[in-house]
């Protein structure tokens, strides 16, 4: 029997509009990797990050290369 690997799609976001950032609270220390609007700051949360992988898969998932700005 053979498996396969699931072919790993990266995900799209407007890198015309919004900036991939982290969002950390400076209470709890909870981080939220997101994306911010470049115009109105708006920031839209796409997942909870517990661990360095956790990060990591959000960098692979949405092609990111670049060191993530981090806002509080």
């Amino acid at each position: 029997m053979l498996f396969w690997k699931k072919k790993k799609t990266v995900k799209e976001y407007d890198r015309e509009h919004y900036v991939p950032v982290l969002r950390v609270s400076i209470c709890t220390g909870e981080t939220t990797a997101g994306f911010r609007h470049k115009e109105n700051g708006q920031f839209l949360e796409d997942r909870l990050i517990l661990s360095s992988s956790d990060l990591q898969e959000f960098k692979e998932d949405y092609g990111i290369t670049e060191e993530l700005e981090t806002i509080y």
